[in-house]
C-alpha cells in the first residue's frame, strides 16, 4: 500500500508540472499574439508618417528651386496624404514662405483601436527648404 501511495504522489506531481508547462505556453502564446496584433496596428501608422516626412523634406528642398507657390506645394503634399491614407485635411498642411526658403508642416492625429483600448497618435512632420542664394 505504501508503494502505491508513493507512486500515486509521483505521478500526480508529474501531472501538475505538465499542467504548469501548458499554462506557461498558453500565456506566452497570448502575449505573442497581443504583440503581433499591436504591431499590425502601430507599424503602418509610423511607416506612413515616415513616408510623409520624407516627401515633405523633398518638397521643401525642391519648392525653393522650382519656385512653387504655397498652393502648389500644399496640393503636392495633400496628394501624398491621400495616397498614404493619412487622416489629414488640406487645411492641416501649413506652407510658409520665410526669408530663407519654405517651411512645410503637417499636423494630424491617427486614431488606433486595440479592441480593448483606443488611443490617438499625434504627428507633426515638418521640414524647411533653404534658398542657398539668400
Amino acid at each position: 500500500m505504501g508503494d502505491f501511495f508513493v507512486s500515486w504522489l509521483a505521478s500526480s506531481s508529474k501531472r501538475s508540472q505538465r499542467g504548469e508547462g501548458r499554462l506557461k505556453a498558453i500565456i506566452y502564446t497570448v502575449i505573442l499574439f497581443a504583440g503581433v496584433f499591436a504591431a499590425v496596428k502601430i507599424v503602418p501608422v509610423y511607416v506612413a508618417e515616415y513616408q510623409l516626412s520624407d516627401k515633405i523634406t523633398e518638397q521643401a528642398r525642391f519648392a525653393v528651386v522650382n519656385r512653387y507657390t504655397e498652393d502648389q506645394i500644399r496640393d503636392i503634399i495633400f496628394k501624398v496624404v491621400q495616397d498614404l491614407d493619412i487622416p489629414a485635411n488640406r487645411e492641416d498642411i501649413k506652407v510658409q514662405n520665410t526669408n530663407h526658403g519654405v517651411m512645410i508642416t503637417v499636423n494630424y492625429s491617427v486614431p488606433v483601436d486595440f479592441k480593448v483600448y483606443k488611443t490617438e497618435f499625434n504627428f507633426s512632420p515638418s521640414s524647411e527648404g533653404r534658398d542657398l542664394m539668400k
